[in-house]
């Protein structure tokens, strides 16, 4: 098993990339979380990796965190969840917002993932939710946390309101969320809540 690589980045085309390590040229493929912060061609570069081997092949993956490695890999057990999944999935929400998303059933979120559809998004909340504490936290490390978006804290704010999960979803899910303040994403929910 490859465990991670240190090298120098010799080129990039999304998804993938090409690390020389000792004069070896790895071919790995990454999330875009993890590609969109690459360094310039040349430079030095460090990847925890996942080394997935099929029948047809041997296929390389990349990630700059080992959260996110953590993530993908606890992702890959999932019945219906391949690897392609799996970057989807990192590539399109950071790894605390997935595991919002899981902890507030937000099914609705997870639907816009490419690939990913209702049936998939709720086998996802249910097999993940004993899982997400494990998967986000690195030995040694404290739960993953990061600056919660509006719409999270809204969710926060109308949980502690006492509105379950499903509600939450149902009152916020059709709404226009773009460059809005949490406060407003609470009083819009509230005022349909009243309705």
């Amino acid at each position: 098993m490859i465990g991670s690589l240190r090298g120098r980045l010799t080129s990039k085309q999304a998804p993938w990339i090409t690390i020389e390590c000792q004069g070896v040229g790895y071919e790995v493929e990454t999330p875009m979380s993890t590609f969109l912060d690459l360094p310039a061609i040349g430079a030095e570069l460090f990847l925890h990796t996942h080394l997935l081997v099929r029948e047809d092949a041997q296929i390389l993956y990349g990630f700059a965190t080992e959260t996110e490695r953590s993530l993908f890999r606890t992702l890959l057990r999932i019945s219906g969840v391949g690897a392609k999944m799996g970057l989807a999935i990192l590539s399109t929400m950071s790894v605390a917002d997935f595991q919002r998303c899981v902890e507030y059933e937000d099914g609705a979120m997870l639907v816009k993932i490419p690939g990913v559809g209702k049936k998939t998004a709720e086998r996802l909340i249910i097999e993940m939710r004993d899982k997400i504490d494990r998967t986000t936290t690195v030995p040694g490390a404290s739960k993953v946390t990061v600056d919660a978006s509006p719409r999270s804290e809204a969710v926060d704010a109308l949980m502690t309101l006492g509105y379950k999960s499903a509600e939450i979803n149902k009152l916020i899910g059709s709404m226009n969320l773009e460059g809005q303040s949490a406060e407003d994403i609470i009083r819009s929910a509230l005022r349909q809540a009243a309705q």
